[in-house]
């Protein structure tokens, strides 16, 4: 599984993604970057990076799969989350989602 880039001011999150200690660019209270990490892993990852966070929480995900802008809103609908915004031009490469109750 590809590990995912660390950028200054962020701690490691679950399985090597990077999760911010400041808000994400989408005014997220989360922020985790998987980076071009496969969707079948993006995916697992977020669920597992998701379950501890409280319900209402903003999350905002950087992910560069070209499979991520079909799959982050489909999980997001079969999950119960709220994808809010995708941004970040043509490829869609952040997602703002607020989880679920």
């Amino acid at each position: 599984m590809p590990q995912a880039s660390f950028a200054p001011g962020e701690r490691q999150g679950p399985k090597g993604v990077s999760m911010g200690e400041i808000q994400g660019y989408l005014g997220s209270e989360v922020f985790y970057d998987f980076g071009e990490m496969s969707c079948g892993d993006l995916l697992i990852a977020l669920l597992k990076a998701m379950r501890p966070l409280s319900a209402g929480t903003l999350v905002e995900v950087r992910a560069l799969d070209p499979g991520a802008p079909i799959d982050i809103p489909a999980w997001c609908r079969m999950v119960g989350h709220a994808l809010l915004i995708r941004a970040g031009g043509p490829q869609n490469t952040h997602y703002l989602i607020r989880k679920g109750g």
